[in-house]
Formats: structure tokens, C-alpha cells, sequence
């Protein structure tokens, strides 16, 4: 666990960021330009102080690039040893996460579902939770925070599997290109026991498909 607590340190330490007075100043001026060319009145009652807003909302919907000094918690496992050890799950969700697609900027948002098999240690139910969220608010991919939802528990727990399914609904599809309303995209990520074992797959799945009945 040692090992496990050197790997993740990263994560236990906030990054805040922070932005100047004088480039906020410059960056609302950009905005302000930028909702103006698009056709947004600018000095309505309503629109005077938008790109104010929006720079706060996007500040805030991407604080995950801070860390989490909250985030590493372990507890010894109840495990006594045996074969259960190895197969019994712990499953949290749905989590819901929102997040910003890093080629359009434009929302994506869903549940997670995360599983894993403890091995000497487990999180507290509320980490997990946290973990998502820490990947969740970036400028992102779904795909990839599945991936590193995966990493980071593997490497803070080195437990005997770890398991993460998101189902999401992408804004970037529904509000330009193809424009389907009805897709929801689904991702699945598997480390150590799940790689290898259909039948906790199928009982990991079987959670989230019983959520959507």
C-alpha cells in the first residue's frame, strides 16, 4: 500500500489555478466579441454581463485539473482470505458526471458505474464518487475517463480487478452534425480479474442494465 500511496500522491495535492485580474478583464473582452459575432446582443439587461458568466462556468466546470485533497481514503479490506476474495465486487453507482468534450467544448454528461475486487485495502463509498468527478470536469473524452478512472484505482488499491462502464449522452452530436437525439454512448474499461472473468463482467453489467428497467 506504501507503493500504492507513492504512485497517487499527485492527487492528494491541489492545484488551484488562478487568473489575473488584468486576463480576466482581456479574456471577457474576447467572449464579449466572440457572443457578439454569433449574434448575441451584447449590452441587453440580460446579455451585459454573460461573458462574465461563462468564463466563471467554464472556470468551475473544469476544476477538476485542481486534484482532490480529499480524494485518497483506505480502510483496511474485510477480506479473511479464501476464494470470495477474489470475486466479491465492490460496485458504486450510477455517479452522475458532467463533463466538456475537448474537441467542441460543448457538453457531455451520464452516469458511471464503478466496481473492483479489494485486495488489502478498500475506499471509502464517497472516493469513488470523487474520482469520477476529478476526471469528469476537464476538457475531455469519455473514453478516456474511463481510463484513467481504471488507473488511478489500480494504483491507489492494486486491487484484483477494477471495473468502469459510463453511459453518456454527447450535446456535440445532438446540437450539430448528425444530430441524433436518441444515442447514448456507452464505454467499458477492465483491469486484472475482470480481463480474464466473463462471468464478473456479466454480474458487473448486470447492475447498470437493472438501473435503466
Amino acid at each position: 500500500m506504501d507503493d500504492a500511496r507513492d504512485d497517487a500522491t499527485d492527487w492528494t495535492h491541489t492545484r488551484p489555478r488562478r487568473i489575473a485580474p488584468e486576463d480576466r478583464k482581456r479574456f471577457e473582452g474576447y467572449l464579449r466579441e466572440i457572443f457578439s459575432a454569433l449574434g448575441l446582443p451584447p449590452q441587453t439587461p440580460g446579455t451585459a454581463t454573460t461573458p462574465e458568466r461563462h468564463l466563471r462556468a467554464m472556470f468551475d466546470a473544469t476544476d477538476g485539473y485542481e486534484g482532490d485533497p480529499k480524494l485518497i481514503t483506505a480502510f483496511p479490506t474485510e477480506c479473511k482470505g479464501g476464494p470470495d476474495c477474489k470475486l466479491s465486487q465492490v460496485i458504486e453507482g450510477p455517479i452522475p458526471f458532467y463533463s466538456l468534450c475537448e474537441h467542441h467544448a460543448l457538453p457531455f454528461f451520464g452516469h458511471a458505474y464503478v466496481g473492483y475486487i479489494a485486495h488489502d485495502n478498500i475506499l471509502g463509498i464517497s472516493k469513488l464518487t470523487r474520482i469520477v468527478r476529478l476526471f469528469a470536469r476537464r476538457f475531455t473524452v469519455q473514453e478516456r475517463i474511463g481510463r484513467e478512472i481504471a488507473d488511478l484505482i489500480d494504483r491507489i488499491l492494486r486491487p484484483h480487478g477494477v471495473a468502469v462502464y459510463l453511459t453518456a449522452t454527447h450535446l456535440c452530436t445532438q446540437m450539430r452534425g448528425v444530430q441524433e437525439h436518441e444515442s447514448h454512448t456507452g464505454t467499458t474499461h477492465w483491469r486484472g480479474n475482470y480481463e480474464t472473468d466473463t462471468g464478473l463482467r456479466a454480474e458487473f453489467l448486470a447492475i447498470p442494465r437493472n438501473a435503466r428497467r
